[in-house]
């Protein structure tokens, strides 16, 4: 069970991370802004895809998860 809970927390944890980060990605400037994102804006059609957003975000998870599992 001490794994479980321990689990859990780690969940947790990463959850209330994740919230903070959406909450203030106001605040950071270049969330959503970088060269690589995919940004088409026409007359009546607006097309907009995160691509270097993404990749970044998924590097420092990845890393994140990387440091947990040690």
């Amino acid at each position: 069970m001490e794994g479980l809970g321990r689990s859990l927390i780690i969940i947790g944890a990463i959850l209330i991370l994740i919230g903070v980060i959406f909450s203030l990605s106001s605040k950071i400037p270049f969330i959503g802004r970088l060269p690589g994102d995919i940004f088409i804006k026409r007359e009546n059609f607006t097309f907009y895809f995160p691509l270097a957003t993404s990749i970044i975000i998924s590097i420092i998870i990845s890393l994140i998860l990387y440091i947990f599992r040690r």
